[in-house]
């Protein structure tokens, strides 16, 4: 269930996610003040998603009961598809918007570099360069496929790497935080802009 965001309008999608590994509740409002509320059993994960809506400036509430007994793969993977479903439901016919964003952050050692199009060509770089198999409860393979699902389901071109770094933990972080970054340039109004294509849709 979406609620109405036409051009102009709130930008706010709701929706839930239930399958046999994960039952996912999200809220996503793209014109909010970054205040998120994320519970889904992996502490890691919950810090990573918070950290995306505070630096994105969104509003996220992002709830999940997964098959944690089996291990973070479903849940990891079912959060990253359903926060992505809902930001291609919030952005609407993503009209009157910059459409491109990019964005460099460093965090202490660490350097991360995102980019993305909000046309819906759904496509993922992702190149995180993590040493260590886990940080905290969270795989970090788990971390980089999160991103190219977020990405997929989002149905927006993602870019992002990290330049440098020698703390996962800084890598995963500095790189969540550049794509949010990123999609709150590329999701920022620009009135009268109309659809920000030559092709005249997105």
């Amino acid at each position: 269930m979406t609620d109405a965001n036409p051009s102009g309008g709130p930008r706010i999608a709701t929706l839930s996610r239930h399958t046999s590994e994960t039952k996912i509740e999200v809220r996503l409002d793209l014109d909010g003040t970054g205040q998120a509320s994320v519970r889904t059993g992996l502490g890691f994960y919950d810090h990573m998603w918070t950290a995306w809506a505070k630096h994105a400036g969104f509003d996220l509430a992002l709830s999940c009961d997964g098959d944690l007994h089996v291990d973070d793969h479903h849940t990891v993977e079912d959060c990253a598809l359903a926060v992505g479903e809902a930001f291609d439901r919030a952005t609407g016919e993503r009209r009157d918007i910059e459409r491109f964003g990019d964005a460099l952050v460093p965090m202490d050692e660490t350097l991360a570099r995102a980019a993305v199009d909000l046309v819906r060509r759904p496509y993922a770089v992702v190149d995180l360069g993590f040493v260590r198999p886990m940080i905290g409860q969270v795989s970090t393979e788990m971390l980089t496929h999160a991103l190219q699902s977020f990405a997929t389901a989002g149905t927006f071109t993602l870019h992002v790497d990290v330049l440098r770094g020698a703390n996962d933990h800084h890598r995963a972080e500095a790189a969540f935080k550049a794509t949010a970054r990123a999609l709150r340039t590329a999701c920022r109004r620009r009135a009268g802009a109309g659809v920000p294509s030559t092709k005249g849709t997105m």
